[in-house]
């Protein structure tokens, strides 16, 4: 058993784990941070997007020592047909800011990083350490846990559960429901590396200059999901994504899907000649606002994944998990100072504030998103791409046939497939869904 008592211990080391470590750490709390991984981030191989401006709440000068691959210039946002993808990009100079907005990372080095900042702060990180279980008083009130290691009792005022989608701890604590497949993504990533000058002449960048392509279409078979190709220094983070729910009725595994997408015509060029170095699978919470378990009780708090705190429609997630994690240890230190309980009355505080943030505002807004994409995603991800493919290729096809009859031909193509009535009534459900 570990003797010492800590006012807090944060279970997990992701973006919202470090975050809420990080914060209370500065303001003099005695946290212990658990983490079930070798090291920080050594469950997240793969490539993301940092969102700054999440992060500068916690660490302003982050940008003088952080591991930053690129920062994001052109966003791309493709839907693909079986042959040609209909595209939307925006690229700005202004992204090439004094201080950008958006950068990609691998994630592995970025969480070492950043428990480095949450250990030079003044918490213990101890690592290859699980949570088992939540520790109660005789009134059920959370008071420290217990671990797989031998004797592993820790004592704590306050527990934070920062432990990711799977959220094993609290379920086990009766805290929030078993996780269900309709409300989580599977998805699939891969490292594609490549030499830096052959990704700038591709992409068409310079320096740290960085691209982003989000894309949908029928490269997920019918199912709800969403595919990515993220620029790094010298490699692409390239993966693909869709509701486990999905994966169960189909006949496709993840890895095949993958590989039918990397061998996309507009997708195979981008990774020609690259060396695939790692492959990883993770779970990503999609069920939106719906989803969101309870947030505090006596003695303990969530935040990050584990709360379902993603926003599927933005693909955001790590600036949602530190800032919760953020407001979090926020309320914590304020209940602290105040010598307040931690009880479920004060910890109330913790949603109040989260209510006057983007973070629920945006979940909000979405709410009905999800249950739109998964009752309409035949049509979504792979009607409606065909379509939208076939129009454009009749409109920009110089064949002779005059524009009017063209413009007639691409009406009945859309009144055919989908019927007038389904397409005002696809696009007054999205339209109340997205509102």
């Amino acid at each position: 058993m570990i003797d010492e008592k800590f006012d807090v211990i944060v279970v997990g080391a992701g973006p919202a784990g470090n975050a809420a470590a990080y914060t209370m750490a500065k303001e003099g709390l005695k946290v212990l941070q658990l983490e079930r991984g070798e090291y920080p981030g050594s469950k997240n191989v793969q490539g993301a997007i940092l969102y700054a401006d999440a992060l500068e709440k916690i660490i302003p000068d982050f940008r003088e020592d952080a591991p930053l691959e690129r920062h994001v210039i052109e966003q791309r946002m493709w839907m693909l047909d079986d042959n040609s993808y209909v595209g939307m990009h925006y690229r700005s100079e202004d992204f090439n800011e004094e201080k950008p907005n958006r950068y990609t990372i691998i994630r592995a080095q970025f969480d070492k990083w950043f428990s480095r900042k949450v250990r030079d702060a003044g918490a213990v990180v101890l690592c290859e350490t699980t949570v088992t279980e939540l520790l109660r008083d005789t009134r059920g009130k959370v008071i420290g846990v217990r671990t797989d290691r031998a004797g592993g009792t820790i004592m704590a005022d306050m527990v934070v559960l920062a432990e990711g989608v799977n959220g094993l701890v609290g379920q086990r604590a009766g805290l929030r429901k078993e996780l269900k497949p309709d409300a989580v993504a599977l998805a699939v990533k891969e490292m594609h590396f490549l030499p830096r000058e052959t990704i700038e002449a591709r992409f068409n960048l310079k320096g740290n200059e960085g691209v982003v392509i989000e894309i949908m279409g029928t490269v997920t078979n019918g199912m709800t999901g969403t595919a990515f190709i993220y620029t790094n220094q010298e490699s692409l983070s390239v993966g693909i994504g869709c509701m486990v729910s999905d994966f169960v009725k189909s006949d496709t595994s993840p890895y095949a899907l993958l590989e039918a997408f990397k061998n996309h015509p507009s997708i195979k060029p981008l990774l020609a000649g690259s060396e695939i170095k790692e492959y990883a699978g993770h779970l990503i919470p999609e069920g939106g606002y719906k989803e969101i378990p309870e947030l505090y009780g006596d003695g303990w708090l969530v935040v990050g994944d584990a709360g379902h705190f993603v926003n599927a429609v933005h693909r955001e997630g790590s600036n949602l998990a530190m800032t919760t994690g953020r407001i979090a240890a926020e309320t914590i230190v304020w209940l602290k100072r105040r010598r307040d309980p931690f009880i479920a009355d004060n910890l109330a505080e913790y949603a109040r504030r989260l209510e006057q943030t983007f973070v629920m505002k945006d979940m909000k807004k979405y709410k009905d998103i999800p249950n739109f994409l998964h009752a309409k995603a035949d049509t979504v991800f792979g009607l409606y791409p065909r379509l939208i493919s076939k129009a454009a290729q009749t409109w920009f096809r110089v064949d002779g046939v005059d524009k009017r009859t063209k413009e007639k031909e691409i009406l009945q193509s859309f009144r055919k497939g989908r019927t007038l009535t389904g397409l005002i009534g696809d696009a007054f459900k999205l339209a109340r869904a997205w509102r």
